[in-house]
């Protein structure tokens, strides 16, 4: 079997310092919460630039508390993709933030360039705790000042066991 690329690794003139410049491995106590954030929204950062010399993406976690959410905002030419790890995220997105849907743990939601968005925790009780990967080494986040086409309200499930409603 022949290949038309070439075997760094194999070549006698390979001199990356593979030890120093190979696999990073970074532990959940050593993110970075010193990066941009969103109000409502904690950030930290695990694989950037900054600390791994990540050129073509971040990565990072993203919590946010029981009944809470961010600002409206976007990421400027980034593309993002939030995995839900524990907790209920509701999205809103576009020019007056009138568009939702939301996530479930094991769900992954994706959220394209420029695109006007907000996340918010759905659950009253439980903290809502993401891994976020974008498609930069820098983080970039615009916070927005929208006004919705409506403000969020709690809506209350009504069915013939709940006809008073229930969460």
């Amino acid at each position: 079997m022949t290949h038309d690329h070439p075997h760094p690794v194999n070549s006698p003139l390979n001199k990356t310092p593979w030890k120093h410049d190979g696999v990073r491995v970074v532990a959940s106590n050593q993110l970075d919460g010193n990066v941009p954030s969103t109000p409502g929204m904690d950030r930290k950062a695990a694989i950037n630039f900054a600390r791994v010399g990540a050129e073509k993406l971040w990565a990072g976690t993203v919590t946010i508390h029981a009944n809470a959410k961010t600002g409206a905002h976007h990421h400027g030419p980034l593309e993002s993709v939030i995995y839900v790890i524990k907790g209920r995220a509701r999205m809103r997105w576009g020019e007056k933030l009138e568009f939702t849907a939301e996530a479930g743990p094991g769900d992954f939601i994706y959220v394209p360039p420029f695109v006007p968005h907000q996340e918010i925790n759905a659950s009253q009780t439980e903290t809502l705790e993401c891994v976020l990967c974008r498609s930069d080494g820098q983080a970039v986040a615009v916070n927005l000042d929208i006004e919705p086409v409506e403000k969020p309200e709690q809506v209350l499930w009504v069915d013939p066991t709940h006809p008073n409603g229930g969460v």
